[in-house]
């Protein structure tokens, strides 16, 4: 029985002193201005880590709908591009070859910038993804001096195209 009273008598202050423990470490936690982390209910989230929110750029119609709009215009307008680009000869329309072949390298700068932001995204891969991006911009540039080369001082792109399929 004496064993009792002093379980009795002994666990109330102690579950006391803990409780009162508990609420000077939570205030100290909460009035601390050196705290490495924000106290969250559930637990801490660190800053910098794959928790983070995602920081979305600004809204602007012309990165949105705008570029999404012009992006289906020229997919589009290839189809009828390309037809009367093949009905008619490329030596009698050098336009219509020049706007072909910078219509298709466009098209394909757009398209192949997409799976760079996709999948080379430079929060996850800080050298890869840029140096991706330029090396597009530079393969860009090279195939549009190539196309004005090729269509200026040779056959041109639709000539060219047409002997392939007649070979």
């Amino acid at each position: 029985m004496s064993t009792s009273l002093l379980v009795r008598s002994s666990l109330p202050r102690a579950l006391a002193h803990r409780a009162a423990l508990r609420s000077v470490a939570v205030q100290a936690r909460a009035n601390s201005t050196v705290s490495e982390h924000k106290y969250v209910a559930g637990g801490p989230i660190p800053k910098g880590g794959p928790n983070d929110a995602v920081t979305f750029p600004p809204p602007s119609p012309t990165h949105g709908s705008y570029h999404w709009v012009f992006e289906r215009t020229l997919a589009a307008a290839l189809v009828p591009l390309t037809a009367a680009a093949f009905v008619t000869s490329g030596t009698n329309y050098p336009i219509l070859d020049g706007v072909l072949g910078l219509s298709l390298i466009a098209h394909s700068h757009i398209g192949f910038d997409q799976c760079i932001v996709d999948y080379l995204h430079p929060r996850k891969f800080p050298i890869l993804g840029p140096a991706s991006s330029w090396t597009l911009r530079a393969a860009t540039l090279a195939a549009t001096v190539g196309i004005f080369q090729f269509n200026t001082n040779d056959i041109g792109l639709t000539e060219l195209i047409a002997k392939v399929w007649t070979a």
